[in-house]
């Protein structure tokens, strides 16, 4: 019994020590990794002193440069070119004149089909011919009509020259005269009435003939004989006619740009899907008004006839709307931003042959592309940092590469 006693009592102060040498090796770590944050905390605070102390050295004495890396950049020559700026926008293919056919009169059921999809027809060909069987009855009546009064007028003239000749003898009296003469006038006016009837009626059998109001190719004939002509049906026209030997090309667009544009506004138009070269033309037709939907206004331009071109074809158009001669040009990525202004690095030249980077504010114009517009602060003959223009600072020592 003495002995485990004493076994169990070792045991425990083993165990003890044991304890409290972990905790003392936590708390060791602790404080090191403190320490190691501490040290890395001070250390950023020097290395962003340091670069500060060396950007404001290298701005006030270019001969610091001397000590720092040479970065390597890429230069060109500011040049004045033609500055271009365009409205990039898609419209489509369309015909200066497409007819979709309807009937001069009521519609009617069709008796003969002459056109068929496809057809080229010319302005005034017969397409179809509707049914006429009641109109033909009213223009046999009219003229049955017609030739009745013609009758009765003859008879009434011969009458009244009868009757003259008796007045002139002094036989008969003035009112027998007068009643012959009278009915001589009111049937001349029945028969011009009667000859106005005959023509109206002709005229209405005349609309039962459907004729083409273009020439052109019939791209569309959904109807057959049988079936009731309207011109418009719930799926479509049921004839188009449509003349591609005159052709446009119609955009919307957006409302801000109206004060821009004009009827002669320069027009850069090309076919995606056709292997045709793009086509120069001018703007021929500004709607009057703003679609309350889009937002914007219709605007044409002509193309030349191709028989590659189809209406309705996608189309690309490019419309000036802004063009300055010998412009200040260069990339629009060369030019940075800070909390004054745009500014761009040019390179300088020092009188010991140094080149150093050179900072200038730049008032930008129109962008375009890849290209900007500038205004003022370059002037031409500069040598203007196109690459490696990155973290670039004032007065940094520079090699070249002019290209």
């Amino acid at each position: 019994m003495k002995q485990y006693f004493v076994i169990s009592a070792t045991a425990l102060v083993l165990l003890s020590s044991c304890g409290n040498s972990s905790k003392e090796g936590n708390a060791a770590i602790n404080d090191k990794k403190a320490e190691l944050e501490k040290l890395k905390t001070e250390k950023g605070k020097t290395d962003e002193q340091i670069r500060k102390v060396q950007d404001e050295l290298a701005k006030i004495d270019t001969s610091a440069a001397n000590s720092s890396k040479i970065k390597l950049v890429a230069v060109s020559p500011v040049t004045k070119n033609d500055f271009k700026h365009y409205i990039d926008l898609q419209g489509k293919v369309d015909a200066e004149n497409i007819s979709y056919i309807s009937p001069r009169g009521m519609a009617g059921q069709v008796k003969a089909l002459y056109v068929h999809e496809g057809q080229m027809v010319k302005k005034g060909q017969l397409l179809l011919k509707l049914d006429d069987a009641i109109i033909r009855q009213q223009v046999t009546a009219a003229r049955q009509q017609l030739e009745g009064i013609k009758t009765q007028l003859s008879f009434a003239k011969n009458i009244y020259e009868r009757q003259k000749n008796l007045w002139d003898q002094g036989i008969g009296t003035e009112v027998q005269l007068i009643t012959a003469r009278t009915n001589v006038e009111g049937l001349e006016n029945q028969l011009k009435s009667s000859q106005e009837q005959v023509q109206v009626a002709v005229e209405q059998m005349n609309t039962a003939n459907v004729y083409s109001d273009v020439s052109g190719i019939a791209d569309i004939v959904n109807i057959r004989v049988g079936e009731t002509f309207t011109g418009m049906s719930a799926t479509g026209p049921q004839i188009k006619i449509v003349n591609t030997s005159s052709l446009k090309v119609v955009t919307s667009i957006p409302e801000n740009y109206l004060t821009k544009l004009h009827k002669g506004s320069i027009v850069l138009i090309t076919i995606p899907d056709a292997n045709t070269k793009p086509f120069a033309s001018t703007i021929s037709l500004i709607s009057q008004s703003i679609d309350a939907t889009l937002r914007g206004f219709i605007a044409e331009a002509k193309i030349p006839y191709d028989p590659a071109l189809k209406p309705n074809q996608s189309a690309l158009l490019k419309i000036l709307d802004y063009a300055m001669p010998n412009a200040i040009v260069i990339p629009v990525n060369t030019v940075q931003t800070d909390e004054n202004s745009k500014y761009v690095f040019v390179l300088t030249k020092l009188s010991n042959g140094k080149t150093v980077a050179k900072k200038v504010p730049v008032l930008i114009g129109e962008v375009y592309g890849n290209d900007v517009e500038i205004r003022s602060g370059l002037s031409g003959g500069e040598q203007l940092i196109i690459e490696g223009y990155q973290n670039l600072y004032e007065g940094q020592l520079i090699g070249t590469d002019i290209k």
